[in-house]
């Protein structure tokens, strides 16, 4: 089993354990639903989902603080500041912070990753793509896939991060 990270209301909660290739792979356990490792394309849908209601602006400003406040450690803080910018979405609010607790503990392991050129700027990147470039979600979710970190360094750049 892995090592639970943070827990939710509803009784979800989110843990980091061996994926294919590292120890910091995300779990995801919801009652009754078997434990899953989300998939980009997954939380890029529902983010496009929650843009329709919330404005994709709203959302891609609260992820901007979440990444700021992104380092190679996880903390406790963050999951809290998380928690409480979710209460802003209503009825959407737990899944709100379960999705971006996921795509922050995601950060984190891209921080973590050895050998990082780009580190949490991919997540970034493709947040951005799907809530302000309006791309397609799985587009977004494999648009760095094959490509060289050169590339989507200079990507990145171009949208001032």
């Amino acid at each position: 089993m892995g090592q639970i990270v943070t827990q939710f209301s509803d009784g979800s909660y989110l843990e980091y354990d061996r994926g294919s290739f590292d120890d910091w792979c995300v779990y995801l356990s919801r009652p009754n639903v078997p434990r899953y490792a989300p998939k980009d394309y997954q939380y890029f849908k529902r983010l496009h989902e929650y843009s329709l209601t919330h404005g994709s602006q709203k959302l891609y400003d609260d992820f901007v603080n979440i990444y700021n406040k992104t380092t190679k450690e996880r903390s406790n803080a963050v999951f809290d500041y998380i928690k409480e910018i979710a209460k802003g979405y209503g009825t959407d609010e737990i899944s709100v912070a379960i999705d971006f607790s996921i795509i922050y503990m995601g950060m984190v392991a891209e921080e973590n990753k050895a050998f990082t050129r780009l580190g949490k700027r991919v997540k970034r990147l493709g947040v951005y793509q799907v809530l302000i470039d309006g791309m397609d979600y799985n587009t977004a979710a494999n648009f760095s896939r094959g490509k060289k970190w050169r590339e989507l360094d200079e990507i990145c750049r171009s949208k001032g991060f």
